[in-house]
Order: structure tokens, then sequence, then C-alpha cells
């Protein structure tokens, strides 16, 4: 039993106590760190010390951050803290990522507070980490956990079942008992929901809500990416019923309101496996020798209009999605293969933007706005690459176009770079499959210029139709201007570029940075020579 202690001798070692917090903010300390620093040995000793800190917490002055683990109150020091997101990159220490201009804040294992991988902290910033860049920390407060559904392989043994999570960030298995195991077997791949976090020596806990299959089958281990990355698989009822409803047929009035091209030469050229047609692109040829290339595409805001479930769902999902051996439309079946893909032989609405050009593909006129269009023919980009080869033989409603609209788009494409546009291109690896989606084999797929005639009639029309609103909200100068919806390449981090410069000069190879123009150049002449 601990010997009593006089007020006078308490109130002494809680200041002495307090002032060892004070002073040694710069990371957390251990109980036994403590002891030694008050020449604390003797076990009841120990417990009187215990006891202060306890009262100290109670009274605001201390936090407790891990198992005998105290440090300094936020209000009773002048600490930095911020707030970020965890990135559990190993069993040992995370890294809190909060600011793409600042270095992360490195926190070890100890100091996460029960945080896992995904969640939003508050974390406070204790000085630099020895022998490294980063500032170091620790988590002072969970602000919003990242997941609460975790995905990962079942082992259960006669009382209870471990999963161990597919997540790389997720280091601990999470611990079912037997109630909640759902009948799941070992190595079944499993939707596992947790209950309770884990909290010092406790590790998390939850119930098993899905079971995806036996490790190592194809669809589970898809099923299992799909539900490790949120990925919806099915649309609900009420969605499906809604596109059903939609007529297929396209009504006289609607086909008043728009540009009738449907007797204008028109295709599409996608990948041989595509199964949606999202744009196509017409042609022409103008009796004062220049040419009208329409660029089209599918008007999917005549379908989905706003306020209905197809709305509500087609925002949560945001975009569709593209798996190695299958697609998670952000539509239904109806909308994306159907009524809004650009399918040969079928009237299709659409927004088009339509371009007189000249023969050095220079805008002479243009014309934005919704259409109607009649698909002739379907390429895939092997087939339109067939024709642009020299030795093709003549296809006589196809050659002469393929390779004047080729001709126009290397044009295009040399005005771009010429203008400090920055050539990301790179040799994309795809997957031969077999019949049941297992891969096979590996091939590189190399991009030809049916690839490039297409991206670059896509780029005129994105680069003309953002000058137009620009060039309209000039005009008007009306206090609530034309907006649109667009994305931005901001510069690159100037640090960072910098870095990679170094990197470069070491290898032979020299980045100019003095500027985004001489910065393009070089990096394009860069990719040219590597």
């Amino acid at each position: 039993m601990a010997k009593r202690k006089k007020k006078g001798a308490i109130a002494s070692q809680k200041e002495q106590i307090h002032n060892f917090y004070k002073e040694f903010n710069d990371r957390i300390y251990t109980l036994n760190d403590l002891f030694n620093y008050l020449d604390v040995y003797d076990d009841d000793d120990k417990v009187f010390v215990k006891l202060i800190l306890e009262d100290l917490v109670d009274e605001g002055k201390l936090v407790q951050v891990g198992r005998g683990r105290f440090a300094l109150s936020e209000k009773n020091a002048e600490v930095e803290n911020i707030t970020g997101k965890v990135d559990f990159v190993n069993p040992k220490f995370a890294f809190i990522r909060y600011d793409d201009n600042e270095s992360d804040v490195f926190v070890p294992a100890d100091d996460l507070n029960g945080a896992l991988d995904g969640d939003t902290v508050k974390v406070v910033i204790s000085g630099k980490r020895k022998g490294g860049k980063n500032p170091e920390g620790r988590v002072v407060e969970i602000l919003e956990r990242g997941k609460n559904r975790i995905v990962g392989k079942v082992k259960v043994f006669a009382n209870y079942a471990l999963v161990k999570p597919d997540n790389k960030g997720f280091h601990e298995d999470v611990f079912v008992s037997k109630d909640k195991i759902n009948e799941a077997k070992t190595n079944d791949l499993v939707i596992v929901e947790i209950e309770s976090y884990p909290n010092g020596s406790i590790q998390a806990s939850g119930k098993i809500i899905e079971i995806l299959g036996q490790a190592g089958d194809n669809d589970a281990e898809m099923n299992a990416i799909m539900a490790e990355f949120g990925l919806p698989v099915k649309f609900p009822d009420d969605v499906h019923k809604e596109a059903e409803a939609i007529s297929e047929v396209i009504s006289p009035e609607e086909i008043k309101k728009r540009k009738d091209f449907r007797d204008t030469l028109t295709f599409t050229i996608d990948p041989a496996d595509a199964k949606d047609f999202d744009d196509a692109i017409s042609y022409k040829k103008l009796e004062n020798g220049n040419v009208e290339v329409g660029v089209h595409i599918a008007d999917v805001s005549h379908y989905l209009q706003p306020g209905t479930r197809l709305e509500e769902e087609a925002y949560r999902r945001a975009t569709s999605v593209y798996l190695v051996d299958r697609t998670i439309p952000m539509l239904p079946e109806k909308l994306s293969n159907n009524l809004c893909s650009l399918r040969p032989h079928e009237d299709k609405l659409v927004f088009s933007a339509v371009f007189e050009l000249s023969e050095n593909a220079e805008v002479i006129r243009e014309w934005f706005g919704r259409s109607i269009i009649h698909s002739d023919r379907r390429f895939s980009y092997e087939e339109a690459q067939e024709i642009l080869e020299p030795d093709a033989p003549l296809d006589e409603k196809y050659t002469e176009v393929l390779n004047n609209l080729n001709r126009m788009a290397k044009v295009l494409r040399k005005e771009r770079f010429n203008k400090g546009a920055f050539n990301f291109e790179t040799n994309e690896v795809k997957f031969t499959l077999d019949e049941k989606g297992r891969p096979i084999g590996v091939y590189q797929k190399v991009r030809k210029d049916a690839h490039k005639l297409i991206e670059e009639f896509m780029l005129l029309a994105n680069k003309r139709v953002a000058m137009y609103v620009y060039n309209l909200n000039q005009k008007t100068k009306a206090p609530e201007p034309f907006t649109m919806v667009y994305r931005v390449h901001e510069p690159p981090n100037p640090t960072k570029i910098d870095t990679f410069a170094r990197f470069a000069t070491k290898l032979g190879f020299e980045v100019k940075t003095n500027s985004n123009a001489q910065l393009s150049k070089s990096l394009n002449a860069l990719m040219f020579k590597i």
C-alpha cells in the first residue's frame, strides 16, 4: 500500500512532473523516462507518481496519448498542430498528409492513438524527426474515420475468426466473434464491418457482412477490389426502372430544335472491345475547297433530367470505372450502351462542335450546339489505322477522308507542341485474358495515328469551346457570367521540379526550369531522348 504523502510534498511533486512535460515537449516520453528523471525506483513511489499523473489529466494539464504515455495538453503548451489524413505506410510508422507544398508529418505507430489508414486526424508537431527531413508529431484527436468496412481474407478458428485486411495500410487483423462470422470459411474473401476500433493493446473487432468468394478466384478477387474502393456493383431497382421507362423514339419536335447532320458522313473510332461509343467525327467537303469537321458528343443531359434518381445515382458514381476485365458504368446499360451510345445506323442526339477548316487546319468558322447525327460506320482503332497505312487497299468512301483528317491532325499537334504543350505519351500495358477473365499474357498498346487523330480533334473542340465561353463573358461583362465545367492542370510544384532537374542532370540530361514554356520544351526533349 502506498505511503500517505503530505499536501506540500504532493504539490511539489505535481509541479515537478508538470515541469518535466513542459520542458521536454519534443517527443512522447514513457513512464520509465519520467521515473528516471525523478529518481523514482520504489514501487510505492511509482504508484504515487501515477496518481499525480491522473490528477494532472483530470485538471486538463496533461493528456494521455497511449499506454503509459502522457504529453502536455495543447491548451497548456504552445504547440503547432495540423489536420490531415493518415497514410499508414508500414506497421512501425505513418505519415500525415495535409498540404502538397509541405512535408508530411512522421508519426510512430505508438503515437497514432488508435488512428487507422485514411482517418482524418489532428496532429501536434513535436519537432524535427532525428536524421530525417520530416517533422515528427503525435495524433491527439481522430476527427473522422476513413473507413468502417474492410475487405480481407478470413481465417476461422473454433470460437472466433480473424480477417487479414487486403489494404496495405491496415496492419492488424480484425477480430470477429463466433456469432458474427456469418458462415464464412477459411480463405474466403469477405467484407467486415468494424464495430470497435483499436485502442492501445485492444485490436479492432467487427462482423462479416458479405462473403465474396474464395481467395484466388477471379470473380472473388475483382469483387474484392470493387468493395475495397467502394465501387458499386449494381444499380438500385428504382434507378433501373427510371432508365427502362425512357422512350427510345426521338420525337419530331425534338429533331426540329436541333441542327440536322444525318446526311453528313459520320463515323466513330474506338477500341475494338468498346461497348459504348461516346464521340463521333463527321466530314464534309465544301465548295470553297475547305472542309467541315464535326466533333459530336452524346447528349446525355437530354435523358438525365435534374432531380431524378438517375441523376442522383450518376452524381454519386461520378464516372465510369474501367477494370481489367469489366466496366462499372456511371449510367445503366439502357443509357450507356444504347440511348447515349453513338452506334452505327441509328439516329442519335448529340452536342456538336462543328468547324470549317482550311487546308492548313485553320479554323475559318465554328458552330456549337445541340444536333442529331446518324453514324455510318463504327471503326476500331486497328481498322482505321489499316486505311492510314501507305500500302493500304483503297477504300472509296474513307481513304481520302481519314488521310485528310490525319494530315490536319498532325498540323494541329505540331502547333500545340510549338505553343508549349507537354507530351504525356507513354506506352500502355494491356492484358490478354482467358474465357474466365484470368490474365494469360501481357502486351504493349502502341499509340498510332488513328489514336492521335481522334485525340487532336477532341482537343480542338475543347479548346475552341473554352475560348468561345471566355470571349462571350468578356463581351457581355454580365454580373453573373456564363459558367461551365472544366478541368485545369495546375503548374507543377517548383520544389519537386527542381529536385527532378537535379536528378536528371546526374544522369546526363538537362531540364530547364526558368519558365513554364522552357520547362515544357525541355521535358518534351527529355521524353524524346529517353
